[in-house]
């Protein structure tokens, strides 16, 4: 009988030339180089994704003598950049290289008490990530997460994008996720918290109890005092626009959630509002014809991955029809 070989995926190949780049970058044993030579050998995928991400890791290198925490920020940000339309390929570059932050970050500050990791999701990507202290880290599309766990803090960045947070219960190391205008401080629950673009935040508990505060840059941008903290629990949202507490049932917590099981659900909203969300995950630019189109009802379950199965439904369930442009500009117009 013959041997069945599996080939390994696009992204396996990526995330291991990620971690190849970061090792050749310093010093290389001779067991570093025959290992790294025998890899490139093993499959010719392997040398042209490493000399992808080598590209986007040498760029950084007039930043050798800046903090090490502007070099990473910095590689993030240019990868997010980078990334944007350049399809389906650079997809998997940006979210490999991510890796290559996480890896590198990790090893640098071994050495201090904290550790530091950045992480980031391409368009269309979910990650879940397990922190050292057992919490785990759910990340949507196009989001990016800085974590800095120490003996005394467990510090969280949302720096772009939405992320839920199951959090390992230790009572001696408040979680603090720090987001847009608002701080999120948390023990032992879930929860999820979004930024949106104005730099607001959405926050919503699924399990155990949170505490939202103003941030410090946010309450001084604010004229008057800052907002009191408002606790949030199980079934509670907050939107730090006007911090009020709002009740969600458990149909519309799952719905909110529903990212996390790779799908989009829509219960009575416009199309414009749906459009909206759709967009996040893809590189697509969509444009509703007019506003009689826009202010349609949709319901439905989509898959995150599927934006064509988004517009086939559309079409089958609304009176419009899809159009695309030679420029890729994809356009949602009534039904003629």
């Amino acid at each position: 009988m013959s041997e069945i070989v599996k080939l390994r995926t696009r992204a396996e190949i990526d995330e291991d030339a990620a971690q190849w780049t970061w090792r050749m970058d310093g010093e290389v044993t001779p067991a570093d180089q025959q290992a790294f030579d025998a890899w490139l050998r093993q499959d010719p995928r392997h040398r042209r994704a490493f000399e992808e991400l080598s590209r986007v890791w040498g760029a950084l290198d007039g930043l050798a003598e800046a903090k090490r925490d502007e070099k990473i920020a910095t590689f993030t940000e240019r990868l997010a950049v980078s990334s944007r339309g350049a399809g389906r390929r650079g997809w998997l570059i940006a979210a490999a290289a991510a890796i290559v932050v996480t890896v590198a970050a990790g090893f640098l500050l071994r050495s201090q008490r904290s550790e530091v990791q950045t992480l980031a999701t391409a368009v269309g990507q979910q990650r879940n990530v397990t922190l050292a202290d057992g919490s785990i880290v759910t990340l949507n599309t196009n989001s990016i997460v800085e974590t800095a766990l120490s003996r005394r803090f467990r510090q969280i960045y949302l720096r772009k994008g939405e992320a839920h947070f199951q959090v390992a219960h230790d009572s001696s190391r408040p979680f603090l996720v720090h987001a847009g205008d608002a701080v999120v401080r948390a023990v032992g629950t879930e929860f999820e918290v979004q930024l949106l673009a104005d730099q607001h935040v959405d926050v919503t508990v699924n399990e155990g109890r949170v505490e939202v505060q103003a941030a410090e840059a946010g309450a001084q941008a604010k004229e008057g005092p800052p907002p009191a903290p408002r606790a949030l629990h199980a079934g509670q949202r907050l939107a730090t626009t006007d911090y009020s507490v709002r009740q969600v049932s458990p149909e519309q917590l799952s719905t909110r959630l529903a990212w996390r099981e790779g799908a989009i659900v829509f219960d009575g909203q416009s199309l414009a509002e749906a459009i909206a969300e759709i967009e996040r995950y893809t590189d697509a630019r969509i444009v509703i014809s007019d506003s009689s189109t826009a202010a349609l009802r949709v319901g439905g379950r989509f898959r995150t991955g599927d934006v064509q199965g988004f517009f086939a439904g559309l079409q089958s369930a609304l009176p419009v029809s899809i159009r695309r442009s030679a420029d890729g500009v994809v356009y949602v117009d009534p039904r003629r």
